[in-house]
């Protein structure tokens, strides 16, 4: 029995780590090694997801060696549901979603597929309304738990 559950990529959840390790270190430049080692993933990995996110425009990056990666827009400013869209290239959670590679037999008259279509429209819905501000509150906590230096004014 195969049973079906909606899961991030990799590559989603490294966007959204990267985004929330950024708005944990705000206004500073940060070196992709640093965002791996914090969360014990590849290096090679992260690269790829920063420069979609910077093709996305929700971080810059600054080439060189004094150079990093910091956001492009205000956290308040960076939708969820947009990135996660960004990212989630199939979001075909059965089979059915994907015209060309469809063969259930129950597909022209399937209540069920509009029942998780509406579903997944919801779950993005909800996405949308969180931004990585909603995330990275309150930064304090956040910076404990990626081990960096908490500010006074954010103890």
């Amino acid at each position: 029995m195969q049973v079906f559950a909606m899961r991030f990529t990799y590559y989603t959840d490294y966007a959204l780590r990267v985004l929330m390790y950024l708005g944990a270190r705000a206004d500073e430049l940060c070196k992709t090694r640093d965002i791996a080692g914090s969360f014990e993933i590849s290096e090679a990995h992260l690269v790829k997801v920063v420069h979609h996110l910077a093709t996305l425009g929700v971080v810059e990056t600054v080439r060189g060696r004094r150079g990093g990666i910091t956001l492009a827009r205000p956290p308040a400013k960076i939708g969820i549901g947009e990135v996660v869209r960004s990212t989630e290239a199939d979001r075909s959670i059965v089979e059915c979603f994907d015209p060309e590679t469809n063969t259930c037999p129950l597909w022209p008259g399937c209540v069920l597929k509009r029942a998780l279509s509406e579903a997944l429209d919801a779950f993005y819905t909800t996405l949308d309304q969180y931004t990585l501000a909603d995330l990275i509150e309150p930064r304090g906590s956040l910076r404990r738990l990626l081990d960096l230096r908490v500010r006074p004014d954010e103890a």
